[in-house]
């Protein structure tokens, strides 16, 4: 009996310290896992000259543009103008085949001159009271007529005749010598390029800060790091219901004939005074339906603790801010964090209120007010 009862006290002390040891380690390792420092980027909080600007896409127009054509079918005869050349006002460009309007003007304009003749007897027989009224009457009335045909047929001719309604550069001929067009083909496009206007559209709100004689910006994929300046000179009369949009007209000097129409430009609109803001990356702001915040880095109490390791002590305490206007990876924050406050700026999709953090020490980054894409 003696021996059984000190097997089962041994067996029970066995058991005790078993679960005694267990219940140790699973403390112990409850403790190493209980919210480890989370490895966060920061940036600090700092005003900076804030000029409020509204962005726009748009497209640049001729002051003047056409597809140039003729009214009349029929052959190229003449043509005078190279691709790409520098035309005047009034210019002869082109002419069709007019041999056979040009025979039947003349053979109008005889006509017109016997008409005349015949008028300047009978009126001189009128005087004699050798001829009536009536037939001077008619007489003038032939004459009139046969003047009429003759205008006309000199516009038949001259619709035969290209030249230039107003003073551009020509495009790319269309039309060869000899071939044969018809009424309404295009032969050549004529642009004037100096000035050039640029159209966009801004949504109704921006109204307020835009006007007549602004100045713009433009950037042109075409020419990467120049700006072309230019200013507002039509804003449209009324806005459209559907996009609830209105259309905006600049005008930009182009003297070198760089811009043409048809390019794409991204515009810049200066619409206000300068002001200072406190201003964060856009990648420090988590956005939310019930609100937009911020995480501030906090010190706790064992940041005071000389045996901590260094960096030790920092906490994450979320705030809610209210947003301004962002400019490029710039945000404004109008409300919710102070000046020279540290923000986290990277990694607090892992945070909550009171997270320990550690700041990382790898490079952010840059944060540009005006990004470039660039093709790698």
């Amino acid at each position: 009996m003696a021996i059984m009862l000190a097997i089962v006290a041994v067996v029970f002390g066995l058991l005790y310290g078993f679960v005694a040891f267990r219940s140790a380690m699973i403390k112990q390792f409850l403790a190493g896992m209980a919210n480890p420092p989370q490895t966060v980027s920061v940036t600090t909080a700092a005003f900076q000259d804030w000029r409020p600007k509204q962005t726009a896409v748009g497209t640049f127009r001729a002051v003047n543009g056409a597809d140039l054509s003729l009214e009349v079918a029929g052959i190229v005869e003449k043509i005078h103008f190279q691709s790409g050349e520098q035309v005047a006002e009034g210019q002869l460009l082109l002419e069709l085949r007019k041999d056979t309007d040009t025979t039947r003007l003349a053979s109008l304009q005889a006509s017109a001159e016997l008409a005349g003749i015949t008028l300047r007897r009978d009126q001189s027989q009128l005087k004699l009271h050798a001829t009536s009224q009536a037939t001077v009457d008619t007489d003038v009335a032939n004459l009139k007529s046969a003047e009429a045909q003759v205008a006309q047929q000199e516009a038949v001719i001259a619709q035969k005749t290209l030249r230039a309604p107003f003073a551009g550069r020509l495009g790319i001929r269309g039309v060869d010598l000899g071939q044969y067009i018809g009424a309404g083909s295009v032969i050549v496009t004529l642009q004037a390029l100096d000035p050039i206007f640029l159209d966009f559209t801004l949504p109704q709100q921006a109204l307020n800060g835009v006007d007549v004689g602004q100045p713009i910006d433009a950037n042109v994929d075409a020419f990467p790091g120049k700006k072309f300046t230019g200013k507002i000179i039509a804003i449209n009369s009324k806005v459209d219901q559907a996009s609830r949009n209105v259309q905006v007209r600049a005008s930009l000097a182009n003297a070198d004939h760089k811009l043409t129409p048809g390019m794409f430009a991204q515009i810049d609109i200066v619409t206000g005074q300068s002001e200072r803001r406190i201003t964060l990356p856009q990648t420090a702001i988590v956005y939310a339906p019930f609100g937009n915040s911020v995480f501030l880095v906090q010190k706790s109490g064992a940041a005071d603790d000389k045996t901590a390791p260094a960096g030790a002590g920092l906490t994450a305490q979320q705030a809610f801010v209210r947003l301004g206007a962002t400019r490029g990876d710039e945000v404004a924050v109008l409300e919710g964090v102070p000046e020279g406050a540290t923000v986290v700026a990277a990694g607090q999709v892992k945070l909550r209120n009171g997270s320990p953090l550690k700041i990382s020490d790898a490079p952010q980054p840059p944060v540009d007010a005006d990004p470039k894409p660039v093709d790698q």
